[in-house]
């Protein structure tokens, strides 16, 4: 069979097979990228949940959480396999999804990318500090390793990592929740923050991702404002973008995890449709 012939086959057959070519040409199957998710909390289970609809376009292969029981309780729902410590998890994956806290970020993604595997960081925060993030990147240069952030719970930052091509003159971030949501208890609206991207991220570690993404996608540190308004029940957030490009101004409400209030859903379907891009031949965006 030519190689047409072979194209028209599969495209008749509707398979969803991935296929490479080999050195000497030949079209060879290209298995499933497998992929361990770490931190088995609201955003891993969105992320089964997609993968259960057929939706993903990778295999969950394994699950590892301090707390085994959530871990096995999240693997059940894909036959996934339970990893007792990170090194066990390398052995049976292609790139770690982190979806725990940025202090896992600092004590395991150095482990994994030594061992030549990518990983896909949700705490970006731990990300903002510039020199833990340059050793990063050495790491990964040197292990041959990727390191992917997702845009998380804003929309707009295609935009932005354009923008920074030319001289960006400010940045400010508005985010405004539910006093629950952060962790307080409150009958009135209150200013919890006003300052710079890096104080808000170590003040909020889980709850302010979104000022460290545009931090390190535009290469400036972010004016944030928090706000804890118990009149909303959504997680909103302002971005407002001056440069050379013009202005951009972009709001997003999001919907809460139903199992964790300080989660977006949209941070959650950013981590589905970037790892579904990892296979993607055709790539639209920045």
């Amino acid at each position: 069979m030519n190689e047409i012939a072979l194209y028209e086959f599969l495209e008749t057959e509707h398979s969803e097979v991935s296929f490479s070519r080999s050195k000497s040409g030949n079209l060879i199957k290209r298995d499933a990228m497998k992929v361990g998710i770490l931190g088995c909390g609201a955003i891993a289970n969105v992320i089964t949940d997609s993968a259960l609809k057929g939706k993903l376009g990778v295999d969950l292969a394994c699950f590892y959480d301090r707390d085994t029981k959530r871990a096995e309780s999240i693997a059940s729902k894909v036959d996934g396999t339970v990893a007792l410590n990170l090194k066990d998890m390398l052995n049976l994956v292609d790139v770690v999804v982190e979806a725990a806290s940025p202090q896992a970020v600092i004590e395991t993604v150095p482990q994994i990318l030594k061992n030549g595997k990518d990983v896909l960081i949700m705490s970006v925060g731990a990300l903002i500090n510039s020199e833990f993030r340059a050793y990063l990147e050495k790491l990964a240069e040197k292990y041959d390793s990727r390191i992917y952030a997702p845009s998380g719970a804003i929309v707009g930052l295609d935009g932005i990592k354009a923008a920074s091509v030319g001289k960006i003159h400010s940045v400010s971030l508005i985010t405004r929740k539910s006093p629950e949501s952060l962790g307080i208890s409150a009958d009135n609206e209150m200013v919890l923050y006003e300052g710079k991207a890096e104080e808000a991220v170590g003040k909020f570690p889980m709850n302010i991702n979104v000022a460290a993404t545009l931090s390190v996608a535009c290469d400036k540190e972010v004016d944030v404002k928090i706000i804890a308004d118990p009149a909303v029940d959504q997680n909103y957030h302002e971005v407002r973008v001056v440069g050379d490009f013009g202005e951009l101004i972009t709001n997003t409400q999001n919907t809460k995890c139903t199992t964790n209030p300080k989660t977006s859903v949209l941070a959650a379907y950013s981590a589905i449709k970037l790892l579904k891009s990892l296979n993607d031949h055709l790539k639209i965006g920045t």
